[in-house]
């Protein structure tokens, strides 16, 4: 596998971190520095340390984590998504769910980087450079993160949207797009 191949697997897994920082970005009025840090911390950390356990464990599972990983990161999407749609339409309630709180980013953390677990095993598998798709992909998904958040920010103060009911249905719809594209692609 070159290095090329690689980098451009880091940037297809950075997507769905990219995708769900804007959905951060849209659920808050006012995001801070270091909310923006924060999320692409957790983005790009995960996107680097799940390879590192794909790579060095996913060869004892006594099953193939393809069969799991989407369904695991459309659930943990699923969730959240629907909790923030809930949260919107009751119009007493503003959504409780905070996408910068450090348990809810540790859940989309995890989600949107299920993927780069197995991309791991696969580096194994073919006995590629590892090291190239921990730093790729950990940089790459915490530039793509930062940028997400805040174009969400800017996106959901031009558009005037009811931000939690439109966040909920992003994070549902990544969690569908992950499942098909595990299924067809």
């Amino acid at each position: 596998m070159s290095s090329l191949e690689i980098i451009l697997i880091g940037i297809i897994l950075a997507l769905d971190a990219f995708a769900v920082s804007i959905s951060c970005g849209l659920s808050k009025k006012e995001v801070t520095l270091k909310e923006k840090l924060k999320v692409s911390f957790f983005f790009g950390g995960f996107q680097a340390i799940m390879p590192i356990i794909g790579y060095y464990v996913g060869n004892i599972l006594p099953f193939n984590i393809d069969s799991l990983d989407h369904w695991i990161a459309f659930s943990l999407l699923t969730l959240i998504g629907i909790h923030m749609i809930k949260e919107s339409v009751d119009s007493t309630k503003q959504c409780k769910i905070n996408m910068f709180r450090t348990k809810t980013l540790l859940l989309a953390a995890i989600a949107t980087s299920i993927d780069a677990l197995a991309a791991g095993f696969s580096i194994y598998l073919l006995d590629a450079n590892i090291e190239l798709l921990i730093i790729s992909t950990g940089l790459i998904t915490f530039v793509l993160s930062y940028l997400g958040v805040q174009l969400g920010k800017r996106l959901g103060h031009i558009s005037g949207i009811k931000v939690d009911l439109y966040s909920g249905v992003i994070l549902i719809l990544i969690g569908i797009k992950i499942v098909i594209e595990h299924s067809f692609g």
